[in-house]
This record gives structure tokens, C-alpha cells and sequence, in this order.
């Protein structure tokens, strides 16, 4: 395989963009772009003469190259179909344990459990915190393991949280340590989005690859909202309209089983999935890789935080709004949040693709701060529709926000290094620009992941020092508005080269 080998990081491929960087900054073209998805390789060696498509034990594919197409149509579609739908299954469940402790945590007083509400928050925040570290080592592990095993090995790490919090939720003596403890471990749930990622573009041609990779990732994110859906139901039925709250954990086994024997039977490990050490490396030295890292927490930090915390703040806020009664189940409808996010974060990146990624983030951002802002002006009223209202349509900027961020990173790296050639200066080492813009779109998504902790520890210390929540939500505006002016600083103003290529 000639093209994609060389890429991990979050290994994002697709296919070319037709922008060009204008003369007047450039005096050399470009020979490959990069686009929203993921990048194509920049700088390829010579094509490797090709190998027959063979599977060694343990599922092992040599020679598999989704860019022959006569492969691809005889053997690589269905062999890349089977690998997505398996994926998607496996990063679903990933998400949903993530999350598991934002829906759980509201049930806990009702347990019997004494716990104050900073530690409250804590149980929300640990996972994100574990999940969004465990990132950066999730995405060099295909290269290490190969994809199979890896969601294999993935998958059955769901096990530990999953009946982690059935044990624990089980005996309202438990600690408040061994509580903390068993929600970090949620964490391996959150970590399955760098390594999915990193594997499925590796089963895709460039041409593909950007809608693959989409499906995988909003699969991945519903898990947030199905979560949030699920638990309060199955925690009322399974106990006859009591509370049970064990089954919160027990009821994801049977599926995480599932998974990792479909991963195990249905999924394949191939040859050239390599790690890119020197790639991310040189991702970082890039000063827009934080400029960037910054927004996505904004974006994406938003979108995972606000789920965390949904279930909660309706609970302390609204609380006889905090389930309803349908027959014998009990409903929240905090899942309609993370569910309407997921689902805008496509159209995000179709909006991005049109008007510029820079462009739709501003908007994605503005939105961000209006609606914050008129959540906390609202709040006296004391309506929870107007609240409910109000933070899916922060939820939909949010994602709206996650896809064009998300769209501009390759386009930034793709102009940075072709002004560098331009100039004639030494490319990060020989490591070529489509190498360090696949590692950056894995780590910014890592470092964006911080955001779902430090959302509910702004929140949590609002409420110790002023008993309300309103100071944090005027922090989260005046970070949305430094957000849009950098946005409008590095990539929008007139006489740069970024704002030159509407990034």
C-alpha cells in the first residue's frame, strides 16, 4: 500500500480539496490537499509494486489497498463494510460507558448515597479526564496491536466500568474513593474514539474515507445520548418501577460481549497500520496545533461537557423535571442534548465545506455565547421548557462547531506547509505536512476531550461559592467570545493567507 501507510494519529484520510493558496503567498503549488476528514499523502515514494490480497491466522490482511479499485470491488468493499459496521457497534458502547456516570450520579441521592455536590461533580468529570488522556496512547495502539485486536482488547476493557459501577452503586456504604476510582475507569470508554478513528481509515480509499469516518464518529457520539436515554428506563423497569440502580452497569454487558466477539469474527488486522511518533511530533511544534486545540475545546469540550453535566443541572435546577413517569419507567429527557449535538456535527462539516470552516466556527461560537448568555439571564423565570430550549439549541452550535473546527485543521496545515516550500524551509525534519496534519487531527481531538472535565468543575466551584450557577455560565460566554476572536484573528482577517483560502 502506497498511500495512507505512513499515518496514524487519529490516521484521518480523504480526498483532495480543489482550494488553492493564491500566488501572492505562494510561489510553488501544492502538490496534494487535505480536506475536513482527514489528509491524502503529500510527497508519496514511488508505488511499491502491489501484492495479492492474502489473510494470514488471526486475520491479518497483506496487500490490502483500498485505492486499487479492482480489489476494492472484488474483496476491500465488503471487507471495509464489515470492519465500519463492527467499529461503530464497539465506539457506540464506548461512549455510552463514558457517559454513564452523568445519568447515574442523579440517581445517587435516591440511593441512599450522602455524597456532597462537589464530589457529585467529580463522579461526572473523572471519566472525561481519564478518557480524553487515554486518547493520545488509544491512537498509536492499531499500529501496535492491529485494528482487530485492538477493539477486542477495547471493547472487554469496557467490562471493568460497566460492573465496576454495578458493585459499587449496589451498597450506599461504598467510599466516595472507591466511587472516584471506579468512574475513572469510564475513562477506557472515551479513549475508543482515537483508536477507532486511526483504524477505519486505514479500510477506506481517499475517496470514501471522509464518510466512513463520519458514520464511525457520530456512531460514537449517540452513545452519549443513548446512554442518558436507557439508564433512567432500565433502572425502574428492571426493578418494578423501583430503583435498581445496579442494572446502570449490568445491562451493558451482554452488548460489550457482543461487540468484542463481532470484533473478534468479523473484523481484520492489516499489515502496514504503522504508529507516527515523528508525525505527531511535528504536529505539535506547529503553534496553530494549539491555536486549534483551543477552539476544539471550546467545541467539542462544550458538546461533552454539557452532557455530563445536563442530567444534573436540570436535577438542581428543575427538579421535578428531572424524570417524568411513563407507566411504570422513568424518563429524563437530558438525553435529547448529546443525541441533537451528535446529530449537528455533520451538518457542521457540510456547512464548513461551503462557507469556510473559520466561518461556521465564528457563527458556531457566537451562538455558543448567546445562547449561554440568555440561559442565565432566563433563569429567574424559573421555565424549564425556555431552559430545555435553550440548551439544545447550545448543544446544536456546539455541533455545528465540532464539524467545521474539525474541517479547518487539515486546510491550516496544508497551507502552512506549502508556504514553508514556498520559502524553501526544511519541512519539520522530512516529515511531510499530510503526516503532521493526520497526527493533529488525533491529538487536538485528545486535548479537546478536556473540556467534558473542566466544564463540570467551573460548574461545580460556581455553585460552592455563590450557591448558583450563574458565574460559570458567564465564564463559559466570555471563553465562547475569546474563542471568536482568535477564530476571526488566525484564520478570518483580511491579508492572510488563511483567511485568503477560507479556511
Amino acid at each position: 500500500m502506497h498511500g495512507n501507510r505512513e499515518f496514524l494519529g487519529s490516521g484521518i484520510t480523504a480526498s483532495q480539496d480543489s482550494s488553492r493558496v493564491p500566488s501572492r503567498y505562494l510561489e510553488a503549488s501544492v502538490s496534494t490537499e487535505l480536506q475536513h476528514s482527514g489528509v491524502q499523502n503529500a510527497g508519496a515514494p514511488q508505488a511499491l509494486p502491489k501484492l495479492a490480497l492474502r489473510e494470514r491466522p488471526g486475520r491479518w490482511l497483506d496487500g490490502y489497498d483500498p485505492e486499487d479499485r479492482q480489489q476494492w470491488e472484488a474483496q476491500g468493499q465488503a471487507i471495509a463494510r464489515s470492519n465500519l459496521r463492527w467499529s461503530i457497534f464497539a465506539e457506540f458502547l464506548g461512549f455510552a460507558v463514558w457517559q454513564l456516570w452523568a445519568i447515574t450520579v442523579v440517581f445517587l441521592p435516591r440511593a441512599g448515597f450522602e455524597f456532597t455536590d462537589s464530589q457529585l461533580f467529580w463522579l461526572i468529570s473523572m471519566p472525561s479526564l481519564v478518557g480524553a488522556t487515554l486518547r493520545v496512547p488509544y491512537t498509536f495502539m492499531v499500529g501496535r496491536f492491529g485494528g482487530r485486536n485492538w477493539t477486542i482488547i477495547s471493547a472487554l476493557l469496557l467490562l471493568i466500568p460497566s460492573i465496576g459501577l454495578a458493585l459499587a452503586v449496589a451498597n450506599p456504604a461504598t467510599p466516595f474513593w472507591l466511587m472516584l476510582l471506579v468512574a475513572a475507569t469510564a475513562g477506557f470508554g472515551g479513549g475508543n474514539f482515537a483508536s477507532s478513528m486511526a483504524n477505519i481509515t486505514y479500510f477506506y480509499p481517499a475517496r470514501e474515507k471522509g464518510y466512513a469516518l463520519g458514520l464511525n464518529a457520530a456512531g460514537g457520539n449517540l452513545g452519549a445520548g443513548i446512554a442518558q436515554l436507557v439508564v433512567p428506563l432500565v433502572i425502574t423497569i428492571g426493578g418494578a418501577a423501583a430503583l435498581n440502580l445496579p442494572l446502570a452497569g449490568w445491562f451493558w454487558v451482554p452488548f460489550i460481549i457482543v461487540a468484542a466477539w463481532g470484533a473478534w469474527r468479523f473484523m481484520h488486522n492489516i499489515s502496514d497500520a504503522r504508529g507516527d511518533v515523528a508525525g505527531s511530533l511535528a504536529a505539535v511544534k506547529e503553534p496553530h496545533f494549539w491555536v486549534m486545540s483551543f477552539l476544539y475545546i471550546g467545541t467539542f469540550g462544550s458538546f461533552i461537557g454539557y452532557a455530563g453535566v445536563f442530567p444534573k443541572l436540570i436535577a438542581d435546577t428543575f427538579p421535578e423535571f428531572s424524570t417524568f413517569s411513563v407507566g411504570a419507567a422513568s424518563l429524563s429527557l437530558a438525553f435529547m442534548g448529546p443525541i441533537i449535538g451528535s446529530l449537528a456535527r455533520p451538518y457542521g462539516g457540510k456547512l464548513a465545506d461551503r462557507f469556510g470552516g473559520a466561518q461556521m466556527t465564528v457563527y458556531a461560537f457566537a451562538g455558543m455565547a448567546l445562547f449561554a448568555l440568555v440561559v442565565v439571564l432566563t433563569l429567574p423565570l424559573q421555565n424549564f421548557w425556555l431552559f430545555l430550549v435553550l440548551f439544545l439549541a447550545l448543544f446544536i452550535c456546539s455541533g455545528v462547531g465540532n464539524g467545521s473546527t474539525y474541517r479547518m485543521i487539515p486546510s491550516i496545515y496544508r497551507i502552512r506547509g506549502a508556504l514553508r516550500e514556498a520559502r524553501g524551509e526544511d519541512t519539520a525534519g522530512g516529515v511531510s505536512t499530510a503526516r503532521r496534519a493526520s497526527a493533529a487531527l488525533g491529538l487536538i481531538s485528545a486535548v479537546g476531550a478536556y473540556g467534558g472535565f473542566a466544564i463540570p468543575q467551573v460548574l461545580s466551584a460556581s455553585k460552592s461559592a455563590t450557591g448558583g450557577y450563574e458565574i460559570a455560565f458567564f465564564g463559559f460566554v466570555g471563553f465562547y467570545m475569546v474563542a471568536l476572536v482568535l477564530t476571526w484573528a488566525f484564520y478570518l482577517r483580511r491579508g492572510t493567507a488563511m483567511a485568503a483560502e477560507h479556511v
